[in-house]
């Protein structure tokens, strides 16, 4: 199975992936019910997760159900048990947005929900990062979730995002980092997929983040908290919801 996830992921562009999960989630999801894992957003239990990752896969990561990883799982954890985003009225921008939370996030009545990428086929305006089309000051809350990885000008994005975001707003702009590393690494040189895929965790990825991430972000106006959720939760319950322990939430304020 892992070799098959493997060939798919690395072989079928991304927007028919999205497509064809509609088809093959609810087949998943019924042949591996069972109770040792559970998806906190749809409280569905499962025998196993799926395997998942461009370079090197994780196993049991991948959700039937909702197709949820563990860093969507820790989101909707925090958002739904630290914040009010799920009661109270926001104007909402989601870039990228994730199969796990669109329609839900589409369906809640207190949200003014606008989603944006240049690529997605759920994306309501097509739009790059660094030229947004939108006023000053306009979201209450932003999601740029394992995006800004994949932007060659990720200061100009930043700017951006921070741009839009209203003062007071909250925005969550989680991405793949290696709390290891004190700085943050490129090498435009490496051009090979495969090789780029074993250094950078994906063969599009254009660097890997390092714990000077938060800092860049405050060096763009932002407030930041460096959120450890997983350190909230319960060993039992970071296991059954197959969370990555230690994985740090970054909570952005303007």
């Amino acid at each position: 199975m892992k070799k098959a996830f493997k060939f798919i992921l690395n072989t079928i562009p991304r927007p028919i992936l999205i497509r064809l999960s509609y088809v093959v989630r609810p087949i998943l999801a019924f042949l591996l019910k069972g109770n040792r894992f559970t998806d906190p957003i749809d409280g569905k239990s499962f025998k196993m997760f799926l395997p998942y990752g461009y370079g090197k896969q994780r196993n049991n990561v991948l959700s039937p159900s909702t197709l949820s990883l563990e860093r969507h799982r820790l989101l909707w954890l925090y958002l739904n048990e630290q914040t009010d985003f799920f009661t109270a009225p926001k104007k909402v921008l989601h870039f990228a947005p994730e199969q796990a939370f669109y329609k839900r996030f589409r369906n809640q009545k207190n949200l003014d929900y606008t989603t944006t990428d240049l690529f997605s086929p759920l994306a309501d305006v097509k739009a790059d990062i660094c030229n947004l089309p939108f006023e000053d000051n306009l979201y209450d809350v932003i999601l740029c979730n394992h995006v800004l990885e994949h932007i060659p000008n990720d200061t100009k994005a930043m700017q951006e995002l921070y741009r839009v975001l209203k003062p007071g707003g909250m925005g969550i702009f989680q991405i793949p980092q290696d709390l290891l590393r004190a700085t943050t690494f490129s090498d435009d040189s490496i051009t090979d997929e495969k090789e780029r895929a074993k250094i950078f965790g994906q063969y599009d990825h254009v660097r890997v983040y390092g714990r000077d991430y938060f800092d860049k972000l405050r060096s763009i106006g932002f407030t930041v908290v460096e959120e450890d959720y997983t350190a909230k939760i319960s060993p039992e319950l970071v296991e059954k919801y197959c969370l990555a322990k230690g994985e740090i939430i970054p909570v952005c304020f303007k």
